[in-house]
């Protein structure tokens, strides 16, 4: 018995060895900060907040590691796996779920700072909850937008939106048809990724999908309500030719040189996006920003923010939670969402004037930060797998023409039923 202590008391001492913190001699102590930040700004930002509290806490060092949103997720598992994880995770709220009931991240919940719990909405902390647990604080959002070309929009004589009186989806499909013609396109939908597009933006007319039963089992149906934003898209492409079909399969760069060339007056693109056209708009070419449009729950859009968290195998979570609370600090945090244009989810960084401009449609995507909700999907355990093998190829097929309303509803329901319940038993 005493051997198999020992035994065990070493083997814990090697996993220590291979975890993300070390701790020196004297005491002092280092954790290894995975960012995921890859614009310039951001990536600046980041090293530069890091830099700052190196300087004023020597006792804990945090050191930076760059990692990619490529590969995240399957660099994060074989790290928990083998025992080697950053202590402190850049990731997004909608990869968090496997990890968090596989019991690979720390519950922060008892962890965090009254500042920072009550400084974010609860909005947004659901996006981080899983069962009874917090499992990552979010920090950045970003809604989708339609980026328009303003001097078409001027010229046609349409009522531009505004986020007091946008849009609504039939009044949107109108002017898609209005904007169109002499092969030139009211609207280009990049929708490689058609998923989260498709199911963030039909919660602004009270789309769900996903259904929560009482034993806490989750059903895909695809309701009326469901309807309205795939509709929408497939008839601009199908019927009224006001959405050109070679841009579904792209993604939101891919359709940028379109866009400056005048071929589309509008494409809708995640806020970030802006960076990119601000960069490479050719000059005099004008573009603004407007709000998605709004349906039965008006500008109800969902959202997988950016995350911070913690490893469950660092034994320094304090320390840890105690550097996201300085990096998530107010000033700290508009620097960051300024550095990935992306909109900040405390209060009282939303505030700063910096985020508040007309330039570049800053003003626009802060009016839309009341209107986030978590995306539909954000806690139903094998979304990945049904959102690969279902519903891409499915909302690829129907988008493009090739089946119709009645079997893309099927192929979701029923196949998309299949594979949850693997994951539900």
């Amino acid at each position: 018995m005493r051997a198999r202590r020992l035994a065990g008391a070493l083997l814990l001492l090697l996993l220590a060895g291979c975890t993300g913190t070390s701790a020196s001699e004297d005491g002092r102590v280092t954790l290894r900060f995975q960012s995921l930040a890859w614009q310039e700004e951001s990536v600046e930002a980041n090293q530069e907040l890091v830099k700052e509290w190196n300087a004023t806490h020597p006792d804990v060092r945090v050191e930076y590691v760059q990692g990619s949103w490529d590969s995240v997720h399957d660099q994060l598992l074989t790290s928990f796996e083998g025992g080697e994880a950053p202590d402190i995770i850049h990731d997004a709220s909608d990869d968090l779920a496997d990890f968090a009931y596989g019991g690979y991240l720390a519950d922060l919940g008892d962890l965090l700072p009254a500042r920072l719990k009550s400084d974010i909405p609860q909005r947004s902390w659901d996006t981080t909850t899983f069962g009874d647990g917090v499992y990552g604080v979010p920090f950045l959002q970003e809604p989708r937008v339609l980026v328009a070309n303003a001097d078409w929009l001027r010229e046609s004589g349409v009522r531009v939106p505004t986020p007091e009186h946008p849009w609504s989806w039939p009044e949107f499909r109108r002017i898609t048809e209005q904007l169109s013609g002499a092969g030139r396109y009211g609207v280009a939908w990049p929708l490689k990724e058609p998923v989260s597009a498709t199911l963030n933006l039909s919660l602004s007319a009270g789309g769900q999908l996903f259904h929560r039963g009482a034993d806490g089992k989750v059903a895909i149906r695809f309701e009326k309500a469901d309807e309205t934003v795939p509709r929408t898209i497939h008839d601009q492409a199908n019927t009224d030719r006001s959405a050109s079909p070679t841009t579904l399969g792209s993604g939101g760069s891919d359709t940028l040189p379109g866009f400056f060339g005048g071929r589309y007056a509008m494409v809708p693109l995640g806020f970030s996006y802006r960076q990119q056209i601000a960069q490479q708009a050719p000059k005099g070419f004008r573009w603004q920003v407007l709000p998605a449009p709004a349906g039965a729950d008006g500008l109800t859009q969902g959202v997988s923010p950016q995350t911070l968290s913690v490893a469950e195998d660092s034994p320094h979570k304090k320390e840890a939670v105690a550097f996201i609370d300085f990096l998530l600090q107010p000033r700290n945090m508009v620097r960051l969402a300024l550095g990935d244009w992306m909109l900040p989810t405390g209060t009282e960084a939303l505030k700063d004037p910096a985020l508040r401009t007309a330039e570049d449609g800053w003003a626009t995507g802060t009016a839309l930060a009341p209107h986030l909700r978590p995306a539909p999907a954000q806690s139903v355990r094998g979304y990945p797998e049904w959102k690969d093998k279902v519903a891409t190829p499915a909302f690829q097929e129907y988008y493009s023409g090739a089946i119709g309303l009645d079997e893309l509803r099927e192929r979701l329901e029923d196949d998309g039923n299949l594979v949850l319940a693997r994951y539900q038993r």
